[in-house]
């Protein structure tokens, strides 16, 4: 088991994904408690028990930026909750790397409508005024609570995107009120590992991991204010694509060579679309 310094500072690097753009801290800290040696239950366990704290902080940080829509963070949450105590009672008995495949193909899917939409580098502070119903909200909050407690981490992943896709709401918003609802998911998480492993959670972990991301949590919601909101939005999509691209290649038995091209692609793409955004921002202002 890597030492509580380490721990702590991985708590804090994934802390600042997380709160920046509104995703990372649950994927990042379970891959490296997993490299460490530790079952995927207990390490999806060791984090949401930590993110209770951690998406209090930054719950509290986003809503002093005001980063928070709380009509969507009620409407998203409780309904992320139930699915996050679904997923955590499914993990504790089963595998965690069943369905990571096909969720992965769904958020490759969103990171590219992401990518597109903001690769033309307008400004995204005016967004829809209709406003995004339940009949919506609700089952993205359940399945995204249930892909983050059995796959360690995706509740960012799969509800940010989605609410930036949707157009309603500017890319700081999304990601404040993400950041905000994932506390009754980590909550409604933490109950169901608790239930089902007992004693086999390590509490110098979590309060590592609790600690770090805490210390953190005010800083990324500050610079999530200070991001151009496209720039955040192709953060977003890129990363994204990157991370899911990579699970999907290896969940299918893709050579080598073929995924290095295909990582080296991606890299083209992003690199593209972001180079675009700039050069786009820069007439806008000329024509201004």
């Amino acid at each position: 088991m890597p030492s509580l310094i380490i721990l702590a500072v991985i708590g804090v690097a994934a802390q600042l994904v997380d709160g920046g753009l509104g995703m990372g801290y649950g994927v990042f800290s379970s891959t490296m408690l997993v490299i460490a040696g530790l079952s995927p239950a207990v390490a999806s366990a060791s984090v949401h028990l930590a993110e209770i704290g951690t998406s209090l902080a930054s719950g509290v940080a986003h809503w002093r930026f005001r980063n928070v829509d709380w009509r969507i963070a009620v409407r998203i949450g409780l309904p992320g909750a139930v699915g996050a105590f679904l997923g955590a009672t499914l993990l504790s008995n089963l595998p965690g790397d069943v369905a990571k495949p096909w969720m992965s193909g769904i958020l490759l899917v969103l990171g590219v409508a992401i990518l597109v939409r903001f690769a033309g580098g307008r400004r995204r502070e005016q967004t829809s005024p209709h406003p995004l119903r339940t009949r919506f909200l609700a089952p993205l909050g359940l399945f995204a609570g249930a892909v983050d407690a059995t796959g360690g981490g995706g509740w960012g992943p799969v509800a940010t995107p989605a609410l930036i896709a949707t157009d309603r709401l500017a890319p700081a918003k999304a990601v404040g009120t993400v950041n905000t609802a994932e506390f009754a998911v980590a909550v409604a998480a933490s109950l169901g590992f608790l239930l089902h492993l007992g004693g086999g959670i390590d509490w110098k972990i979590v309060g590592a991991l609790l600690v770090g991301g805490a210390v953190a949590a005010p800083v990324a919601a500050w610079l999530v204010r200070l991001m151009p909101s496209h720039y955040l939005g192709l953060a977003v999509g890129g990363l994204i694509i990157a991370t899911n691209a990579r699970t999907i290649l290896v969940a299918a038995g893709a050579p080598d060579p073929l995924r290095y091209s295909a990582y080296a692609l991606i890299l083209a793409v992003w690199a593209a679309a972001l180079s675009h955004a700039v050069r786009s921002r820069r007439l806008a202002r000329v024509a201004a």
